[in-house]
């Protein structure tokens, strides 16, 4: 089968695009470096004080450890609950599979305002049962995270179900299989690539998320997105375009892994 190699022309064209859409992340970097208490382009002298204030302010280690926790336990709720929902419409086929997705998925298109005004009446409703959960609360947040973030997670599901020969499990129904056996020993283990997706990508949308947690938090739950946002709103932190370098090399570093290890199994294999 042929293969089709760019041009340098579409080449150029490529590198100019992607360094047109990296320019923002660019700017940020010099900003970091900046001795001034604002935002500002360094005037000549460098200095790390920024990067300090990230250690020395216990604010910031705080929100990005109660960031990670609401994170890992909204991903692992959320992927639960789509979990659980995927493999029952995959399995019995409902008369209404197309309604019961539809209204699973309809977080996903009700406008994030709207979202966020109804969690907020619903977490202060829960408030006045328990302080556990409720408003202004880490596990509350984490609730509301999973609800934004279950659609997402039923899609990647789904779509993995979707690859799946269904052969597989009427084989295992007429061996005498009970759904328990099916769905633990032959689907999720088929489908498992597609559920670490869902898991990843439910935590990744609730480690950035910012509208429904300015609702549904005020002074004990600061999450990294809205520390940065109060930052950015109050008093303009440099210290905001540090830990966005930071998040920056990350990112970088993680899909430099990906690559490597991409590049690595073909030549294994």
């Amino acid at each position: 089968m042929p293969t089709y190699r760019p041009g340098p022309v579409s080449l150029l064209a490529a590198g100019l695009v992607a360094l047109f859409l990296l320019m923002p992340l660019l700017a940020v970097v010099p900003v970091s470096f900046t001795p001034s208490r604002m935002l500002a382009m360094p005037s000549g002298e460098l200095s790390l004080r920024h990067y300090r204030a990230l250690v020395e302010d216990p604010r910031w280690l705080d929100s990005i450890l109660l960031s990670i926790r609401i994170g890992v336990v909204s991903s692992a709720f959320s992927t639960l609950l789509a979990l659980c929902f995927s493999l029952g419409v995959w399995m019995f086929q409902p008369r209404f599979t197309a309604l019961l997705v539809g209204f699973v998925l309809l977080p996903m298109v009700v406008p994030p305002v709207v979202s966020a005004i109804t969690l907020y009446f619903l977490l202060t409703s829960l408030s006045g049962l328990s302080s556990i959960f409720g408003y202004d609360t880490w596990l509350g947040v984490a609730m509301a995270h999973s609800v934004m973030t279950v659609p997402f997670a039923t899609v990647l599901i789904l779509v993995a179900l979707s690859q799946l020969d269904r052969r597989i499990d009427l084989a295992a129904r007429g061996l005498g299989a009970s759904t328990w056996q099916r769905a633990t020993g032959i689907i999720i283990p088929n489908i498992k690539f597609g559920i670490v997706t869902a898991a990843l990508l439910s935590f990744i949308l609730s480690w950035e998320e910012i509208g429904v947690t300015l609702f549904i938090t005020s002074v004990n739950a600061i999450t990294l997105p809205r520390l940065m946002w109060m930052g950015l709103r109050d008093n303009i932190n440099p210290a905001i375009a540090a830990l966005s370098v930071i998040l920056i090399l990350l990112t970088v570093a993680v899909l430099a892994v990906r690559s490597f290890i991409q590049l690595r199994r073909p030549a294994r294999s």
